[in-house]
């Protein structure tokens, strides 16, 4: 993989894009970039495992439906999410030309990919880096719906065999999709990239 093209890519295509080698090195600076805000979480492993939903609530209001507070709902806090000023999320699958790839089960995630706040993120590892938006696609629902299903618990066939077979399941995740061919023209969209294996 050519980093250095796939990144002029990504500026090319609008976005602002910022590069490290770690994990650790990425929530550093995104905590140093995010502070006193609201922050909205799309539900990602990523960013799970880069520990920010909670690095970020020691100095900002975070909303994150994978952590409901006491004496809400997870809906309601995704209506908080939607409201946020800053978006924090990763991708399904990205193209090598920078569209940005989500498939979503209830459609929180997708809807605040595109509009509804100041500032966007999009973080995530060059795992999730493609050749091609048909390649983003298929990466999206032949890798990253199964493993999400499979964490879920989903009794979906995509679990039981491993790959997606365009099913009825009144479980799947599979239900919207969103493709950001370039940055929405009322907000700040910015691409951070980590050289590392991260997520789904």
């Amino acid at each position: 993989m050519e980093l250095e093209r796939i990144i002029a890519n990504f500026k090319a295509a609008g976005y602002k894009v910022t590069y490290f080698e770690t994990g650790k090195e990425a929530a550093d600076y995104l905590n140093q970039q995010v502070d006193g805000k609201t922050v909205g979480f799309g539900g990602s492993v990523t960013l799970k495992e880069l520990g920010l939903d909670l690095s970020l609530a020691e100095h900002n209001t975070v909303w994150n439906h994978w952590r409901v507070p006491e004496g809400m709902t997870a809906d309601e806090v995704r209506k908080k999410e939607a409201d946020a000023e800053v978006y924090m999320c990763s991708v399904n699958g990205v193209s090598e030309k920078g569209e940005l790839v989500n498939i979503d089960g209830t459609g929180n995630r997708v809807a605040s990919n595109l509009w509804g706040h100041k500032k966007w993120y999009f973080v995530f590892g060059t795992n999730k880096i493609v050749p091609t938006l048909a390649d983003a696609l298929e990466r999206a629902r032949t890798v990253a719906g199964p493993l999400n299903a499979k964490r879920l618990g989903l009794d979906t066939p995509c679990v039981k065999l491993g790959h997606c077979i365009d099913c009825n399941s009144p479980h799947r995740i599979c239900n919207g999709a969103s493709i950001v061919y370039r940055p929405m023209g009322r907000g700040d969209m910015e691409i951070v990239l980590i050289g590392e294996e991260l997520g789904y």
